[in-house]
């Protein structure tokens, strides 16, 4: 059974759960996103011994059995990456949804057991999920639209943060060589971020 048949399923819908109940969906969700990261790290990690391994065998036969095992590996993590993307929309949809519950709420709009999104959209966002060409920025995006949302999540403090910008330079600054390992960009993440504090104090 697939996440929305399951959620929709249940006695509550997902446009009908409480602001605790779609947290609790949520925190399930960045559990198996942890999860599965950690698993495509692995496979990643595995792929660069069997790498080393061949490198160094000179045997044809022996060469081509690690070339058979890479392969396998890289398609386990293929099919894994293709899970992470499809949980971490998931994840993201839930928490679209409970920032807008919370700030219907707040605002004394919603009232218990009110729709928060129409089954079409529902139908349109599964498939957006399992369309694996749509990365979650531009699903984040798309879904976005859906639930006219933009100004309200980076109200409630979806939109990355200042220090996280910095972070998000910084691994740029290590892609493009500048930064030489982790040490020295968190070295320098811890730096940019006292300046920040520093000039906004």
């Amino acid at each position: 059974m697939d996440f929305f048949t399951w959620l929709t399923t249940k006695r509550k819908t997902l446009g009908t759960m409480t602001a605790a109940e779609l947290r609790a969906e949520e925190m399930l969700l960045e559990n198996d996103c942890n999860r599965m990261l950690a698993k495509v790290t692995k496979l990643a990690g595995d792929k660069q011994k069997v790498v080393a391994q061949g490198a160094t065998e000179k045997t044809p036969e022996l060469r081509r059995t690690f070339a058979q095992q890479f392969d396998l590996l890289h398609t386990e993590q293929m099919m894994v990456s293709r899970q992470l993307n499809i949980r971490s929309k998931e994840r993201l949809t839930v928490s679209r949804l409970r920032m807008l519950r919370e700030n219907t709420q707040a605002a004394r709009v919603g009232q218990p057991g009110r729709m928060l999104i129409r089954d079409a959209d529902l139908a349109l966002i599964e498939r957006l999920i399992e369309n694996d060409k749509i990365g979650s920025e531009l699903y984040q995006e798309r879904l976005d639209q859906i639930l006219q949302l933009g100004h309200e999540a980076d109200e409630s403090g979806a939109a990355v943060s200042p220090a996280a910008q910095e972070l998000m330079r910084i691994w740029g600054d290590m892609d493009a060589g500048l930064i030489k390992d982790s040490k020295e960009a968190f070295d320098e993440a811890e730096r940019r971020v006292r300046e920040r504090e520093r000039a906004e104090g």
